[in-house]
């Protein structure tokens, strides 16, 4: 069965909690990302070290995808969001080429992949681009961008806004709620 797309524009995770997650991005300074990302790679590194092959590939239910799915998309969310942050700042007022996140987990097959490689490419993209986020001038931070549905970002509420992800889905395999 496949997953149906999330349609959610979830832009307002920059003015309040989310009550699912807990995460408060509008309230985080920005130079906590990077911290927060790499903190976020290092529970998903022990969530695969605990977790079975079998058992990050298992759908908890039909509509939902398994762990490693989750990883997956994490993974290519830190891609996506490094390659957005680069066109913020080497261009004026970029708008970001379409992501359809649903598409590509079907296409890449995100299930059939190999955990151990995932991990280690989740791991590796979470650092390259708090990495980035780190190395930002207090210039920079006010560089925009958009998407094509028409939401603006700034690079710093591009930051609040993605950090929010790797952690949410966190909280989708794990069920544990983010702790400030």
């Amino acid at each position: 069965m496949t997953i149906t797309p999330d349609t959610k524009n979830w832009t307002w995770v920059l003015q309040r909690p989310c009550p699912e997650c807990g995460f408060a991005a509008g309230a985080i300074a920005r130079e906590e990302v990077p911290t927060l990302l790499r903190a976020n790679a290092e529970a998903w590194r022990r969530y695969f070290a605990a977790a079975g092959d079998q058992d990050v590939r298992t759908r908890p239910e039909p509509t939902k995808w398994s762990p490693l799915e989750y990883a997956c998309h994490v993974r290519d969310c830190n891609k996506v969001y490094l390659r957005r942050v680069w066109l913020m700042l080497a261009e004026d007022d970029p708008q970001f080429p379409n992501w359809d996140q649903d598409t590509t987990a079907v296409e890449d097959e995100y299930n059939d992949q190999d955990p151990d490689k995932v991990f280690a490419e989740l791991v590796d993209t979470a650092e390259e681009v708090a990495e980035r986020f780190a190395s930002l001038t207090a210039e920079q931070w006010s560089r925009t961008g958009h998407r094509g549905d028409g939401s603006d970002f700034t690079v710093e509420s591009l930051a609040r806004y993605f950090v929010h992800d790797p952690i949410h889905h966190l909280w989708d395999v794990t069920g544990t709620r983010y702790e400030a």
